[in-house]
């Protein structure tokens, strides 16, 4: 992609575009949504762009973030209102509980995210799962921050280190390094950057402590619990279960389209594509019709005994607060489309490229500086794969550390321009952007550094 301005004008703009979106957020009446597209427009006319091409950036951002998650977005919501009024999100509460005691929630749901996402975009499995994390917070009293920081990060981080993901799997093709090692020591990496995150929500859901209301509508930030919640005993009363469905019958919405986009994956990386058996599995587990089925599942198991126009108003409940979720998300999405198209993270990564630091450190730096100029995680860690494979390569370094230290730095600081920091935030009922930064943008950091410490302890030894 060619620049069109200068390079330190291009700086300019990012960091005029930047500083005049996080004060529209914070300092004024105006809505996030309005907020990241007059910051695109603003990052844009900076950079030098016409004003077709930014008008254009921010309608494909728009539109291909969304068309990639909203629907699923939307899907997701409705099953959880369902999930919640038939007593299923309750059932998968108390199984939990008893999988992995008392006590050890945000492990328990930490270790759901780390494989769930293996297989699965962070965004569709943090859509799938939040009615788990709800349910979870309302029967336990604890905090929601905590379990859905611990889900989350578990989520992201296996997202980004552990192919077969779109973004793990180019970087491994660009460093040209075995993908059965890549994914075993991707999970060995990926395993302390876990466990960090997870004490990290630990200690963030004492300090911000919100849980759901007993409706599941709203949310509400009573006295933070000294020891214990109070009402925590109660989450194992058996007549909390009395009308619940099975465990079978509570999970299946959520372990078929899991199964179906699992099937998918190792379809498509055994090269498996041809044939109606393949190309079946492969439709099927497209992430779309995959949570279209769970819904489909939800609907015709746990809502087929409650009343019809019941069953819509909740359903129409959800598409209704899925609807600030996607508009913020898309948002995101055009912001990080404009910078992409002024070029401002080609030229970054271009001039790091240049400065004499250890070549193991290069991929990593510059994924973090493309990462944060136009926050898609993929776009990062691909970009930069693709720019210091060959530097890598000509020094005599590793190339499996070199490939997963642009992995790793494409984890640093999720914030306005990525998707996943909204869908994070909005689920868990997070809307003041200090206390969101906090929430994601701290944690993403967290498991940025804990893994660059990794890296380096690795590169001592390989």
């Amino acid at each position: 992609m060619t620049t069109v301005a200068s390079g330190s004008q291009l700086i300019i703009a990012l960091a005029i575009g930047l500083l005049f979106l996080i004060f529209l957020i914070m300092k004024t009446k105006v809505h996030a949504f309005l907020a990241l597209i007059i910051g695109a427009v603003t990052i844009g006319l900076i950079a030098g762009l016409d004003t077709a091409k930014i008008a254009d950036a921010i309608s494909a951002g728009f539109g291909g973030t969304l068309g990639s998650i909203g629907i699923i977005i939307g899907f997701g919501v409705m099953m959880g209102e369902i999930f919640q009024m038939s007593g299923a999100a309750k059932r998968m509460a108390h199984t939990f509980l008893k999988l992995f005691g008392k006590g050890r929630e945000e492990v328990a749901l930490g270790i759901t995210g780390f494989l769930v996402s293996i297989p699965i975009f962070c965004d569709s499995g943090f859509v799938i799962l939040s009615p788990i994390m709800k349910a979870l917070s309302r029967q336990t009293r604890k905090s929601v921050v905590s379990l859905g920081v611990a889900l989350a990060a578990g989520l992201v981080i296996t997202h980004s280190l552990v192919p077969p993901t779109p973004g793990p799997l180019g970087v491994a093709g660009a460093f040209g390094v075995d993908v059965g090692q890549f994914i075993l020591l991707g999970i060995c990496i990926s395993i302390p950057m876990a466990i960090v995150c997870v004490l990290y929500a630990r200690r963030l859901g004492k300090r911000i402590y919100q849980i759901p209301t007993e409706d599941g509508e709203g949310w509400e930030r009573p006295d933070i619990p000294v020891n214990e919640p109070a009402g925590y005993k109660a989450v194992l009363d058996p007549k909390d279960l009395e009308t619940a469905p099975g465990a079978f019958l509570s999970f299946l919405p959520l372990v078929a389209p899991i199964v179906l986009i699992l099937a998918n994956t190792i379809s498509k990386a055994a090269g498996k594509t041809s044939g109606p058996l393949f190309q079946t599995l492969i439709f099927l587990g497209t992430p779309i019709i995959a949570v279209a089925i769970g819904l489909l599942i939800a609907i015709y198991t746990l809502a087929l005994k409650m009343p019809r126009k019941e069953a819509l108003d909740k359903m129409e409940m959800g598409i209704r607060s899925a609807g600030i979720i996607i508009l913020v998300t898309g948002g995101g999405g055009a912001l990080g489309r404009v910078l992409q198209t002024s070029g401002i993270g080609n030229f970054i990564a271009e001039q790091m490229s240049r400065l004499p630091i250890p070549v193991i450190v290069l991929p990593f730096l510059i994924a973090t500086l493309i990462r944060f100029a136009q926050g898609s995680g993929t776009v990062a860690m691909v970009t930069s794969a693709g720019i210091t494979a060959p530097i890598v390569a000509a020094a005599g370094g590793n190339m499996m550390l070199g490939a997963f230290a642009a992995c790793i730095g494409s984890l640093f600081f999720s914030y306005f321009n990525d998707s996943f920091f909204w869908v994070t935030n909005r689920l868990m009922g997070i809307s003041d952007t200090k206390e969101q930064v906090r929430c994601w943008s701290f944690t993403t950091t967290i498991a940025w550094a804990t893994g660059f410490i990794v890296l380096l302890i690795l590169n001592i030894f390989m």
